[in-house]
């Protein structure tokens, strides 16, 4: 404005005209000096995040359209391990964790896969070796042929001209059950049907009896299951103990220690209608009432004879590449240590259910971390989400990263969080070692009901069971095996459903999971909510919330269990003592923790005692392995919560204990008695180590001298 105009002007617009352009030179030199950034609404959402579980939660808006999308496309078509079919499942678990804004790794391995030949054959004969009938090896269910056959995968090339006997399940007590009828297996093919416990084990236990091959039926809906039948343990069978990376050593298939994780005898899935095509062909003794709802059978012996079975398996095993996935947040002030969820990818058909359910969860997982760390939140601790390849197979995956990373991660890693079948049916369950127990159920407080308005998920597991019930992880069929078992990482495995009757057929298909398993995705919503939690807190409590007192308390429990079965032995009353001192030990460290809880920022040594206090509680767990691993089974380190050697023991912990128990059959009562105490001692010697870790001292003369009137020899 010239001058002389300004001049004319009253002296109080005079004053309003310079005000208004001090403001304007104000704001052009405040926007000059601001970046382009986001709209202000989003900037305001970019300040410190007090309650990054309140945000996760209040991120659920569309989750379960996310995740049924998700699930969608991800089982558009079947996607087995090692085939070009497992591509566009990789690509789309790869995409979706790029686009929430993660950092993306993959991991390739090149272990050793199985998969069905062309020339398998079954047909039912006369007994002078004429053709009686044709058998369908193809899956009822499988109407399009789009799938795998039915196989079980590591079953050895083989063929036999014998008859068959109906054995049920393939249990100990169904054996019994026949040799009471005057009827064995020897020289014969074993029929059984499916829920005798994991099908390698009943393989192998036809094998013991003399069986030379093995029959498994499938359900009358149609689905035939499919399945691995490995021995031994997860992970690649040439490469245990180290990864199966390319150029890695590899065992010959003439190793002995390679020849005990494969089957001794064929094996084969078949449907129920092929299955009972055989069993009314049998003659000998009548069927026993209590075997015959399991297939419907309403004519047929449980044989021998007098039709022989004409069967033919032909394997074609390959080295092929798998992949892992990995999306990686990092940790603002402990980047180096990690917090790990994971679930697999690979699937025998679909996967609706096994395992893309917990796909589809943990990538919306994914998308709801994402937006957090565009709002300004960044964890304490890393975490990790995996997804595994080739599980199928025997945790291959999982189990070759464990094992290529196993020193980081053993002196690293937080927890292992493990989903595989996120919904397969109604009901919440969960496992998990037992310092875990309080934050998962107190995590469950905070998470909506999917199925009853008004409760939490928390109420209803509650009331399911007349109590909450925690599995503990002593069985090998998921990834959380090689953290757990191998690397003793604190672990947790979640899921909806009992258990799903499509498991690993054509059935487990995004239409049922519409249909039937899930309409709405609100149990995987659930699923989702549970385990993201689970994960904040572990990734940023100050101090980690684990609780070794109820660690304690189940190993008590344990011990009553094992001292009533062993008739109060006074070789297992001997760990009584070391458990209390656990249990002392554990309440030590809850009250350092309620000190160190929150200190001041700024207070150098207590943050220094708070990463040590962390690092105890972290090391525990590591105290319950043996680093020679279980006798005759090195692979498994964990005397606590490796699975036992037969599957049908009736311990699921303690397994050296268990393994003592179940191969002194032929020993005598002293020599049985110094085999369990052994064992017993081994268990008693990690407690105490537990115990000694969680007051990070070295042992003392006076703890020696608390336990000396307990142990004696």
């Amino acid at each position: 404005m010239p001058h002389a105009v300004l001049a004319r002007l009253p002296p109080g617009s005079v004053r309003l005209v310079i005000a208004f352009g001090l403001l304007l030179l104000f704001s052009l030199l405040v926007l000059r000096r601001r970046p382009a950034g986001p709209p202000a609404k989003a900037a305001a959402a970019r300040l410190p995040v007090r309650d990054p579980a309140a945000l996760f939660l209040s991120l659920s808006a569309g989750g379960n359209a996310s995740i049924a999308a998700d699930l969608r496309a991800l089982t558009a078509g079947p996607h087995l391990a090692g085939t070009p079919a497992a591509g566009p499942a990789a690509a789309h678990v790869l995409g979706r964790l790029r686009a929430a804004g993660l950092q993306t790794l993959t991991r390739e391995y090149a272990p050793l896969l199985s998969y069905p030949g062309r020339a398998s054959s079954l047909a039912l004969l006369r007994s002078d070796g004429s053709p009686l009938a044709r058998l369908s090896l193809e899956e009822p269910a499988d109407e399009g042929r789009r799938l795998v056959p039915p196989y079980h995968a590591y079953a050895p090339s083989g063929g036999a001209v014998a008859e068959a006997v109906f054995v049920n399940l393939g249990r100990e007590e169904d054996y019994a059950a026949l040799e009471r009828l005057g009827v064995g297996v020897r020289g014969r093919v074993a029929v059984a049907r499916r829920g005798g416990g994991y099908r390698g084990g009943v393989v192998a236990r036809a094998a013991e009896k003399g069986a030379v091959a093995v029959l498994i039926a499938g359900r009358a809906d149609g689905g035939v299951e499919r399945g691995v039948v490995l021995l031994g343990g997860p992970g690649d069978p040439l490469t245990p103990g180290w990864a199966a990376a390319g150029g890695a050593e590899r065992l010959g298939f003439d190793d002995e220690a390679v020849k005990r994780r494969f089957p001794k005898i064929p094996s084969m899935p078949v449907s129920a209608e092929t299955a009972l095509a055989i069993i009314r062909s049998l003659g000998g003794p009548s069927i026993p009432a209590e075997w015959q709802a399991g297939l419907g059978v309403d004519a047929g012996g449980v044989g021998p004879g007098p039709t022989l079975v004409n069967f033919t398996y032909q394997e074609d095993r390959k080295f092929e590449k798998i992949h892992d996935i990995f999306g990686v947040i990092k940790g603002s002030q402990e980047p180096d240590r990690y917090v790990i969820l994971g679930n697999h990818r690979d699937a025998w058909t679909y996967g609706a259910v096994d395992p893309n359910s917990g796909t589809a969860s943990l990538l919306d997982i994914a998308r709801r971390l994402g937006i957090m760390l565009q709002s300004g939140w960044k964890p304490r601790r890393s975490i990790i989400l995996c997804s595994w390849d080739a599980e199928e197979f025997g945790m291959i995956g999982s189990t070759e990263w464990v094992e290529e990373n196993l020193a980081d991660l053993q002196s690293k890693a937080v927890a292992y969080l493990n989903v595989d079948c996120a919904v397969q049916g109604v009901g919440f369950f969960a496992g998990s070692t037992p310092q875990l127990d309080k934050l998962l159920v107190d995590i469950t407080r905070q998470v909506k009901d999917p199925d009853v308005m008004g409760k939490m998920v928390h109420d209803t597991w509650n009331e399911m069971n007349g109590g909450i019930s925690i599995e503990r992880l002593a069985r090998t069929d998921s990834d959380f095996a090689p953290f757990l078992h191998h690397a003793g990482i604190p672990s947790v495995d979640l899921y909806y459903g009992k258990e799903f009757p499509g498991y690993h057929t054509a059935l487990d298909s995004y239409n049922w999971m519409e249909k039937h398993g899930d309409p709405l995705f609100l149990r995987h919503l659930a699923i989702t909510e549970i385990w993201g939690l689970l994960a904040l807190r572990l990734a940023d409590d100050p101090v980690l919330p684990f609780d070794y007192q109820v660690y304690a308390s189940q190993l008590q429990e344990h011990t009553n269990a094992l001292s009533a079965l062993m008739n109060n032995s006074q070789a297992v009353n001997l760990m009584n003592g070391f458990i209390s001192d656990l249990s002392d030990a554990a309440m030590e460290v809850l009250k350092e923790a309620q000190k160190l809880q929150q200190v001041d920022l700024y207070d150098e040594h207590a943050r220094i005692r708070r990463r040590v206090l962390n690092d105890r509680l972290l090391l525990a767990e590591r105290s319950f392995l043996q680093a020679e691993g279980l006798k005759g089974r090195g692979w498994f380190k964990h005397l606590l919560y490796s699975p036992p050697e037969d599957y049908e023991s009736k311990l699921s912990f303690f397994p050296g204990i268990a393994d003592a128990i179940s191969r002194s059959g032929n020993l005598s009562a002293k020599e049985r008695e110094v085999a369990i105490r052994h064992e017993v001692w081994k268990v008693s010697r990690a407690i105490q180590r537990a115990a000694r870790v969680l007051r990070g001292e070295f042992s003392r003369q006076s703890e020696q001298s608390k336990f000396s009137s307990v142990v004696t020899p």
